[in-house]
C-alpha cells in the first residue's frame, strides 16, 4: 500500500468519494494510486508533461496492480484530458502562475460540477488573485507541514462571480491564523517575503504591516 506524506494527504482529503480523478504533474502517481487503493476514486488519470516522471508513475501503478483503474497520459496541463475523465482535478507541486495558466486555458474548468484541488509551491497569492478575477470560488483552504516546509492546499470551484477582495485577502484567503498554528506559520512566511521585497519597494512593507494587523489585531 502507498503511504502519502502530509502534503499529498491534505490534497487527498479534499477529493470527493467515488469521483473520477485527474492528477496533473503526477510524477510517481502516488496520489491517484492511493485514492484508488483506498476506494475513494473509481478511476484516475495520472498525467505529466514529461515522459520520465510518467514512466515512474507507470511503475507505481503496475506494482499496485491498478492498470485497470489508473491510466497514464502525457499531457501539457489539462490539454490531453477530456472533460468526462475527471470530476476532481489535482494540480500540485507547481508554481501558482503555472497552476493559474493551466486552469484558465482549460475550457471545461468553468463547469460548475468540477472541483480543483490546488497546491501551489510558490506565489499562492497570485493564484488566488487570478482565480477571484476569473469567477472561481475558494471553497476551502488548509495548510500542512512536510519536511519542515509549510504548504497550503485550496479547494476551488467555478461560480461565475468575479469576487472583489481586499489587499490582504490573497495572502490570508480562507485561512484562520488566530485559530490554527499552521495557518499562522504560512501567513508569517508571506510577511517575511514581503519584508525582503520592501528593500526595493516600500509598498511591500506597508502590505506586510496590514497582514500583521489582520492576524494579530482584534478585528
Amino acid at each position: 500500500m502507498i503511504t502519502l506524506d502530509s502534503r499529498l494527504s491534505l490534497c487527498a482529503s479534499f477529493v470527493r468519494q467515488d469521483s473520477k480523478l485527474a492528477d496533473i504533474g503526477t510524477d510517481h502517481a502516488y496520489l491517484p494510486v492511493w485514492l484508488c487503493q483506498n476506494g475513494v476514486c473509481k478511476s484516475a488519470v495520472a498525467a505529466d508533461i514529461n515522459p520520465e516522471p510518467l514512466s515512474r508513475g507507470q511503475l507505481t501503478i503496475a506494482q499496485a496492480g491498478l492498470e485497470d483503474k489508473v491510466k497514464t497520459r502525457l499531457s501539457d496541463g489539462l490539454k490531453s484530458i477530456s472533460a468526462d475523465e475527471a470530476d476532481d482535478i489535482v494540480i500540485a507541486g507547481m508554481g501558482g502562475e503555472l497552476i493559474a495558466k493551466i486552469i484558465l486555458e482549460c475550457e471545461y474548468s468553468r463547469d460548475k460540477d468540477k472541483r480543483f484541488i490546488l497546491q501551489p509551491m510558490t506565489k499562492s497569492e497570485l493564484l488566488i488573485e487570478r482565480l477571484c478575477q476569473n469567477g472561481f470560488e475558494i471553497l476551502s483552504q488548509d495548510c500542512c507541514v512536510a519536511s519542515n516546509k509549510c504548504y497550503t492546499v485550496l479547494l476551488v470551484q467555478y461560480s461565475g462571480e468575479k469576487r472583489a477582495y481586499s489587499e490582504v485577502y490573497p495572502y490570508i484567503c480562507e485561512l484562520k491564523p488566530k485559530e490554527n498554528e499552521t495557518h499562522l506559520r504560512f501567513i508569517k512566511a508571506h510577511i517575511e517575503r514581503l519584508l525582503k521585497k520592501a528593500n526595493g519597494d516600500a509598498g511591500f512593507a506597508v502590505l506586510a504591516e496590514k497582514l500583521k494587523e489582520s492576524i494579530y489585531g482584534d478585528c
